[in-house]
């Protein structure tokens, strides 16, 4: 199985990418959440200017905050810094992407022609857009030289994502997954996990893991809520966080919601969040249970994990290196 990382895009998400190279990651995940964190885009170039092998890739980038054009000139910038081998894209309809601004996710049944313009124009092909015929025009020096292949990915974690995936030929990008059966004609599939190894004889539910892993858990309860999912109601203390969900304006609900998106716990959160909670992230662990647990990770078909780390962000990525033995 390979372990990768996933990174909100602050100031010093390259220095933690060009540490994630040092202890062995095979891939740096970076989201694509203008309204939460920094540019995903800006944030890969410095970074990849600083490394020498490990992968980079946005995890997941939201086709309909950029013109395709601009998305694969992008695209074309991160190969032309480090290599197409080097670079892996992301894509998801948009969470939270689009639901920090108040916007619904984007329909399955777009993504196949919002990725198949990007994957064209990087072929080199003329693809209509806008109504009108685009290619990408780059000359000698510009760029690289057309046909750019990188890999593809969706983020997925119901049956309309996975189809589509498996009619793009991609990989798939989840926090949630699967029966193992779901996977058989999917050969990279990524977990987003969320958690924290404990110090020695250190709680679940002590200060420190609900500060650092507690951001991850709370994303469940954010997404089951937009979603209007009955999973909700199975979650501690979930009545509470409806109640404190629903104060204010209904549409600046978002506004407040995902404050601190994957990185802080908010005002809601800290509210809600107890240590019982913390058994729906699948890397809080002991050291020496790490192994089985990305070992039964891999027995539901994961290929890979992105472990998001929270809080110190040093210390998360050398304990998890560590427990790992990578």
């Amino acid at each position: 199985m390979k372990l990768s990382v996933a990174f909100p895009p602050v100031p010093e998400t390259p220095d933690h990418i060009v540490l994630a190279e040092a202890l062995g990651y095979d891939t740096a995940w970076v989201y694509d959440t203008p309204a939460l964190q920094l540019d995903c885009w800006m944030t890969m170039a410095l970074a990849a200017v600083r490394t020498e092998r490990i992968r980079l890739g946005p995890g997941v980038l939201i086709p309909s905050l950029r013109h395709p054009m601009v998305t694969a000139a992008a695209i074309a910038t991160l190969v032309g810094l480090v290599g197409a081998e080097r670079v892996v894209v992301g894509v998801g309809t948009g969470f939270t992407g689009r639901r920090a601004m108040g916007q619904k996710p984007l329909r399955w049944k777009d993504m196949p022609r919002m990725v198949d313009q990007v994957r064209r124009l990087l072929a080199g092909e003329i693809v209509e857009v806008d109504g009108r015929p685009a290619r990408m025009l780059h000359g000698r020096h510009q760029g690289p030289d057309r046909p750019i292949e990188v890999p593809w990915v969706l983020g997925v974690n119901g049956p309309r994502g996975l189809a589509t995936a498996i009619d793009l030929g991609c990989g798939v990008f989840t926090s949630r997954p699967r029966p193992d059966a779901v996977y058989d004609r999917i050969d990279d599939v990524i977990l987003l996990g969320f958690g924290t190894i404990l110090d020695d004889g250190e709680s679940p539910g002590s200060d420190r893991v609900l500060t650092t892993a507690g951001p991850g858990v709370m994303v469940a309860y954010h997404a089951f809520l937009e979603q209007g999912d009955d999973r909700l109601d199975r979650l501690p203390n979930a009545e509470r966080f409806v109640e404190l969900a629903s104060t204010g304006p209904p549409e600046l609900r978002h506004l407040s919601l995902h404050a601190g998106h994957l990185t802080e716990l908010n005002d809601i959160d800290r509210q809600v969040l107890v240590g019982e909670a913390m058994s729906i992230a699948p890397l809080v662990c002991e050291p020496d249970e790490l192994g089985e647990r990305l070992a039964g990770l891999g027995r539901q078909g994961i290929t890979e994990v992105a472990f998001q780390p929270m809080g110190d962000i040093e210390r998360e990525l050398r304990a998890f290196a560590e427990a790992a033995g990578l």
